[in-house]
């Protein structure tokens, strides 16, 4: 599994917002995504038309930042919307990757 997601700084107290975290679980074939504003998560989000991971092969994700949402391509097919849940997008300056991948290019 790994996780992916954009935030508004890096505050732990009070928490910083998440205009998107993505979390890939390999076990369920899920590719999960929510927000959290002002300290509360909004509603999680995890219908996809297909899991596009393999176990050990490579992959590219790309988020597309648009006027009323994200979308999320993986290995250039649109996999689904998500629609902003923050009101200040300029607010969004980090980017956290965690769990069990090897990054080879960030861009």
């Amino acid at each position: 599994s790994f996780g992916i997601s954009l935030t508004c700084g890096e505050s732990e107290e009070p928490p910083a917002d998440v205009a998107i975290e993505l979390k890939a679980v390999f076990a369920d074939r899920q590719f999960v995504r929510n927000s959290c504003v002002a300290g509360e998560w909004g509603e999680e989000q995890s219908s996809i038309p297909y899991f596009p991971f393999i176990p050990d092969q490579p992959f590219r994700v790309e988020i597309l930042c648009e006027h009323l949402r994200f979308r999320i391509f993986v290995d250039g097919h649109q996999l689904f919307d998500f629609y902003h849940r923050i009101e200040t997008l300029a607010a969004i300056d980090t980017i956290k990757i965690n769990g069990d991948l090897q990054l080879t290019k960030l861009g």
